[in-house]
């Protein structure tokens, strides 16, 4: 047996939350690459056949599920038909998420509800629901897509600040629980990501010059660019492997170094 077999994901079975485009298209899509059979659901019909049509065009054959993750029974269901269609979940990632970018005393207490429930209690619901079956097979990896804003606050993203706080919170008590199951429950924070939900904050002004926010995320970064999607599919295809059996509990901040940086001195 080779060591790089270690990272190999041959034979297993990885449900990717809201994985029709971006982060979790690219970490699929990298998981795929590394053998796993790719299963992934997203809120709207239409939504899963954007997803299965975009994965077929790159020779990946996707499994594509509707369902609500905020919806305890739909969620029950929907692992209860992928065990039953597809086969038992060895790797779940809770990538579904939004944000609202509102200042604090602007936003509602149904948006900031809103929030919290896809980017906490999202996770909670169906990592709950993979749970006993992880434990009954002896093995299970999740990974739980966290944030910079795990660690750090900033101006209009109370909401987004807090869900992703108790999301790092919530990884290390499933380590705390379930470690003794031979399950691996770790986190990735990625950095500053182009993908379309971060768009309009890279968009030149009208006069030709960088957004603002660009220009600042670019001065924070040490490597100077914003990530792409693909920079977190290896490590998620690590997290997600045999080689990390022994990492637990760990948010994986993929972030160019933001984290590590104090910045430039004006």
């Amino acid at each position: 047996m080779s060591y790089m077999d270690n990272f190999s994901l041959n034979g297993k079975i990885a449900l990717i939350t809201g994985a029709s485009y971006g982060i979790g298209f690219a970490i699929a899509t990298g998981m795929a690459k590394a053998g796993a059979t790719i299963v992934f659901n997203d809120i709207k019909q239409e939504l899963v056949d954007k997803g299965l049509a975009a994965y077929k065009e790159i020779g990946i054959d996707a499994k594509g599920y509707v369902c609500d993750v905020t919806n305890e029974e739909q969620v029950n269901e929907l692992v209860k038909k992928i065990e039953s269609e597809v086969g038992v979940i060895d790797i779940l990632v809770n990538n579904a998420g939004i944000i609202k970018r509102i200042p604090m005393c602007d936003m509602t207490a149904a948006e900031f509800r809103q929030v919290i429930d896809v980017d906490l209690n999202a996770p909670f619901i169906v990592s709950k629901a993979v749970i006993p079956s992880m434990i009954k097979k002896g093995h299970g990896k999740i990974i739980n897509i966290c944030s910079m804003m795990s660690e750090l606050g900033r101006e209009t993203v109370s909401a987004y600040a807090a869900a992703k706080g108790g999301l790092k919170m919530l990884t290390r008590n499933i380590c705390s629980e379930y470690g003794q199951y031979n399950i691996q429950c770790n986190g990735i924070g990625p950095g500053y990501i182009a993908t379309p939900q971060t768009a309009p904050l890279r968009e030149p002004q009208p006069d030709g010059s960088k957004h603002p926010f660009d220009s600042f995320i670019l001065a924070k970064t040490p490597a100077n660019r914003w990530g792409d999607p693909e920079d977190l599919a290896g490590p998620a295809v690590f997290l997600a492997s045999d080689a990390s059996n022994f990492v637990n509990g760990h948010v994986l901040y993929v972030d160019g170094g933001i984290l590590a940086y104090i910045g430039k001195q004006p």
